[in-house]
């Protein structure tokens, strides 16, 4: 069986003074090494390979008989970790309480314990006959939702 630790550490190493980011590592019980990697800009097919080659480079084939699929975190895939929303902050999201609620909005501010989505809806305003569109300010914790993720659009 492959030590995930090992893994971890070599992704580790290749991601030191880089702005690339470890958004999930799992490894099957028939030895399938995936690792997903994130950056701002998005992850070039050469950094895959480049941090595939490191990977490769610190394990032993002769030991351990392995497959290794390194990759970009999926566009319209749910956020893993904390640096997804910030940096998708100010873009369009799709959240999905774990009360089956789903809010669409503008991802406005994220940190170590929420992240704030600024949703538009329709409430009745005094003076005014009919319900008015709001902006309204939605904080989550990132325990009571089960995910969240970047609205593609294609406008």
């Amino acid at each position: 069986m492959i030590d995930k630790q090992k893994v971890v550490e070599l992704i580790n190493e290749w991601l030191e003074g880089k702005e690339h980011f470890l958004v999930d590592v799992s490894i099957s019980k028939d030895d399938k090494i995936t690792v997903e990697i994130d950056h701002a800009e998005g992850v070039w097919i050469e950094d895959c390979a480049e941090l595939s080659r490191h990977i490769e480079s610190g394990l032993s084939r002769d030991s351990e008989d392995y497959e290794l699929e390194v990759g970009s975190a999926g566009l319209g895939q749910p956020f893993k970790v904390i640096q997804q929303y910030i940096n998708h902050i100010g873009r369009e999201v799709e959240v999905l309480g774990k009360d089956g609620k789903k809010y669409k909005g503008v991802l406005k501010s994220a940190d170590e314990d929420a992240f704030v989505v600024v949703i538009t809806k329709k409430e009745k305003i005094e003076g005014f006959k009919r319900p008015q569109l709001v902006e309204v300010e939605c904080r989550f914790a990132y325990n009571e939702v089960k995910y969240t993720k970047y609205i593609i659009n294609f406008k």
